[in-house]
């Protein structure tokens, strides 16, 4: 066939397949696919957003079902309270006074003092100078009870009593920011106060116990003792509502939340990335919220009642649960967050993966040298790494899901503990030997090539 008939033939090819282009009609479009995609992107980032929201609010509300609402929890959160230095001085300067307005000491020195000076032994210049002794003796006395009711509070047998107190007292407490009014605990106006009668009532058992029969003659004391003055109780109130209906299930609804915006998203890595830095800036933005929190309940606490540092130790004693969850949930963001940078196509992503497996690697071959062979375990164990890696990654989710209150160290420790897995996944798995003719033993020399052939 010549050149011309072959040119021809190339001709009527073409033509031929511009003739079906042309029946078939235009390629569909892509933009319905495209928008699809846009769509799901604009879910994804706004179901990460609201993970990120209410992250801050589920451990807010863990704290309120587990703290607030559960009285063995409460009780656990106040005990170290009592041993306070400026709440034992507070308690004491309380409850000394409501003694002592109730002995009337002043009355009772005076007809003493008189009694003394009328006594016929008591000679003229020293009956003349008994009734200049009280203010004397009343200083003492006040002393007395105070170092006593300081006793009594800083003692071990105090402590129990203020665990009962606590305990009878968290009902009412509970009642009080569900809007109801209690007899330890009340809310008055603006005014949270507790009530210090079974303080006062020990008190009173112990002083007579000791020999100070005086205490005989207290009666059953009504005192309060002011918690928190502010205009802000009725939204406290409200606070505890809304989240003590929110309940458990909050954690759960951001976990699925992120997951769904995860799974949704063009990038998961990075939205997973973004994701996890989310969540770990609404736990800063929770601290903040809490140091400031702490400055109005100091600012608001009377002077009288507890000192500025008293108060502050107070605050910190109620949270430090709450504040133990958002470190812990922010340095699982933390982790999330690297985990993810770490699998991506950054230049130290790249090398630190490379660096994994290759320092693995080394090890699995000296392993195979010394004589440790995984056999067709290893081989099953490297077809599935990566079901296996997914489920190392999920069991470690789940432990810290049902963690009772993880720390921060925790959430490190299950972490270090997922990677181990992953290590020894690495390590076990062994790759299939390459495809062709097997290599020859070290050993035997090779063939030399054969020589050139001379043209």
């Amino acid at each position: 066939m010549s050149e011309t008939q072959d040119v021809d033939a190339l001709r009527a090819r073409i033509a031929q397949l511009e003739a079906q282009l042309a029946t078939a009609g235009p390629p569909p479009s892509p933009e319905p696919e495209r928008h699809h995609v846009r769509g799901l992107s604009v879910v994804s980032g706004i179901l990460v957003i609201l993970a990120c929201v209410l992250a801050p609010l589920s451990v807010t509300s863990v704290w309120a079902d587990r703290v607030i609402s559960d009285t063995d929890q409460y009780v656990k959160t106040v005990d170290p309270l009592i041993d306070d230095p400026g709440v034992q001085a507070a308690l004491t300067d309380e409850v000394t006074r409501a003694v002592l307005d109730n002995l009337d000491l002043e009355r009772v020195t005076r007809v003493a003092l008189d009694a003394l000076a009328q006594q016929d032994r008591v000679p003229p210049g020293v009956a003349a100078a008994v009734p200049g002794l009280q203010a004397a003796l009343l200083n003492g006395i006040n002393g007395f009870v105070h170092d006593q009711v300081a006793a009594i509070i800083a003692s071990d047998r105090f402590a129990t009593v203020w665990d009962q107190v606590n305990r009878t007292a968290h009902t009412q407490i509970v009642a009080l920011l569900e809007g109801d009014q209690g007899k330890l605990v009340t809310a008055q106006g603006n005014t949270v106060t507790l009530n210090l009668g079974p303080v006062i009532a020990e008190v009173k058992t112990t002083l007579v116990d000791q020999g100070f029969a005086l205490a005989e003659r207290i009666p059953a004391v009504d005192r309060s003792f002011v918690l928190v003055q502010s205009d802000s109780v009725t939204k406290a109130q409200w606070a505890y509502k809304a989240l003590e209906k929110l309940g458990l299930w909050l954690p759960f609804i951001a976990v699925f939340t992120l997951i769904g915006g995860v799974l949704l998203a063009r990038d998961r890595r990075r939205a997973l990335l973004l994701g996890g830095l989310g969540v770990a800036a609404a736990m800063i933005l929770l601290g903040a919220a809490l140091a400031v929190a702490r400055t109005w309940y100091v600012n608001e606490t009377p002077a009288d009642v507890l000192t500025p540092t008293a108060a502050g130790s107070v605050f910190d004693t109620l949270v430090r649960f709450l504040r133990t969850g958002l470190r812990a949930v922010g340095v699982l963001g933390l982790v999330l967050a690297l985990a993810a940078f770490l699998s991506g196509p950054s230049t130290a992503a790249v090398r630190t993966r490379h660096g994994f497996t290759h320092g693995i690697g080394s090890m699995r071959t000296g392993a195979e040298a010394a004589g440790w062979q995984t056999g067709r375990f290893g081989t099953w164990v490297y077809a599935h790494r990566r079901a296996l890696r997914l489920t190392a990654a999920g069991l470690g989710g789940v432990v810290l899901m049902f963690w009772s209150q993880p720390t921060a160290w925790v959430v490190v420790g299950i972490a270090l503990l997922v990677l181990l897995a992953l290590a020894v996944i690495e390590f076990v798995g062994r790759p299939p030997a390459p495809a062709g003719p097997a290599a020859q033993p070290p050993d035997t020399p090779s063939e030399p090539p054969p020589p050139a052939a001379h043209v």
